[in-house]
């Protein structure tokens, strides 16, 4: 999945200027984004991550973004958890001298639900056809795949079937 939004030099959040971030605005409407990630406190309103990695558009998260929250089996946790609004996004700088690396964002989330039924890797381990246009082989490809934690962007399929379980 290939983004070309225009970056804008500011953003806002909370009425705060916020320098180098892409805003919604840039975009053709809000975006809906997965987070894989260690959970310590799955019930809590809001959920901090720092310096997630991103893949597969995830990068471009900004502030009012609807976000999918999955606690890592890899860490303990059950898979889809809650769903959310991005309230504070923020891009880590590249470290100098470093050829290749996979940005970073650091986020806080809102929490507006808790997941009414489980949805985890053991569901969605039979999607392998990765070109089928199914949304679980979307979700399975993008967090399964490699066993990493990260921030994912997701088609409106997706988006739209996570949707289901709230």
């Amino acid at each position: 999945m290939r983004h070309d939004f225009a970056k804008l030099p500011l953003s806002c959040h909370n009425g705060k200027v916020k320098q180098g971030a892409l805003t919604s605005r840039a975009r053709a409407g809000k975006m809906a984004f997965a987070i894989k990630a260690e959970v310590p406190d799955p019930r809590a309103r809001t959920f901090a991550f720092t310096a997630q990695k991103t893949m597969y558009g995830g990068k471009h998260i900004v502030a009012g973004d609807r976000i999918f929250v999955f606690a890592s089996e890899n860490e303990g946790g059950q898979g889809l958890i809650a769903c959310g609004v991005v309230t504070l996004s923020r891009a880590l700088p590249r470290k100098r001298g470093i050829a290749r690396q996979t940005p970073r964002v650091s986020i806080t989330v809102k929490r507006t639900a808790l997941v009414r039924q489980p949805l985890g890797r053991s569901r969605l381990k039979p999607f392998t056809e990765w070109n089928d246009g199914r949304p679980e082989s979307e979700i399975n490809f993008k967090f399964y795949r490699q066993a990493t934690n990260k921030v994912v962007g997701l088609s409106e399929q997706a988006a739209a079937f996570l949707e289901t379980f709230f």
